[in-house]
């Protein structure tokens, strides 16, 4: 197997969707807290980045085994077209899935049983994504439970490795917390959306019923733009309540970028051409996002 061919396996194109809640919740934490356990933080991330290389490579296997289109499972399909040993796969799906978990079950060792709960949580999402006859990914639910897992979930845990002797379990922490994730969990979203709206008839072809299959190719745009506008209206309530500095502000500076973007994909929903449009809002979105707000806590730090 080759390196490109291993990048294209566990989509590493799209590694930044579990990258960048990441960081803002390491952004909150240093901001709202003052408080960061960078020890912690690397071990989550090493155990969050092989866990979600697992559920791509997963993902990918479950496809090709399940595959009742013969063009997309020989063609399509990574395994198929590149005639990857199944063996191979499932070595690699053993050795990520063990190497997290351990990591996993060490962080709540230190951390404490919040973290296994989540932890469960999470690694169940992942398994149902993608197993079974019935896959998350297949039904209506794969944004919601893409966005809320990726983008809320991964920003609480990160919140919380870098918080637990001070963290609190209520509603209103929580809730400031979701606010935080928003943008990140509406743009993960997204790019689930836009893979569904290029891949509608594929999808259907091998029995996926998908959101767009029921909502339409027009439904799933006007959710799509309206996601991206809820995304810029958090940022702003971050930086009004305090949650965020002022700085993060600066992501307005992208309404063109987006709306150019959101408005290629309207007009054409092409794997190939366009799906790319939702990977550009959400990677460079999510980058400046998460700089402006680094920036505006060197600036207070450094005033201070």
């Amino acid at each position: 197997m080759t390196i490109p061919v291993f990048m294209e396996l566990v989509e590493m194109k799209a590694k930044i969707a579990s990258v960048l809640p990441c960081l803002i919740g390491v952004c909150f934490s240093w901001y709202y807290y003052s408080s960061i356990h960078w020890y912690l933080t690397i071990g989550f991330f090493i155990a969050m980045f092989l866990f979600n290389m697992f559920v791509d490579i997963w993902d990918n296997y479950n496809d090709y085994q399940h595959a009742d289109n013969d063009v997309y499972q020989q063609h399509t399909n990574i395994i198929g077209r590149e005639h990857l040993s199944l063996r191979t796969i499932r070595s690699l799906l053993i050795i990520f899935f063990v190497v997290a978990m351990v990591i996993g079950l060490a962080l709540v060792w230190v951390v404490g049983w919040p973290m296994l709960a989540m932890g469960v949580f999470c690694f169940a999402v992942g398994l149902a994504y993608s197993a079974g006859p019935r896959p998350l990914s297949s039904l209506p639910l794969g944004e919601l439970f893409s966005g809320f897992t990726m983008g809320f979930m991964i920003t609480l845990i990160c919140v919380y490795l870098n918080t637990y002797q001070m963290f609190t379990w209520d509603i209103a922490t929580l809730t400031k917390i979701f606010l935080i994730a928003l943008p990140n969990t509406l743009w993960i979203s997204n790019l689930m959306l836009a893979n569904n709206l290029c891949d509608k008839e594929e999808d259907e072809s091998n029995h996926r019923y998908t959101i767009v299959h029921y909502i339409g190719i027009k439904g799933g745009l006007y959710a799509f733009a309206s996601a991206n506008v809820l995304a810029l209206v958090a940022v702003v309530c971050q930086a009004m309540l305090g949650l965020a500095p002022y700085s993060v502000l600066l992501t307005l500076l992208l309404v063109p970028f987006i709306y150019h973007q959101t408005r290629l994909l309207w007009q054409r929903q092409v794997k190939r051409e366009t799906f790319i449009c939702a990977v550009r809002i959400l990677a460079v979105s999510s980058v400046v996002h998460a700089a402006t707000y680094c920036a505006g806590i060197i600036i207070n730090n450094w005033l201070e």
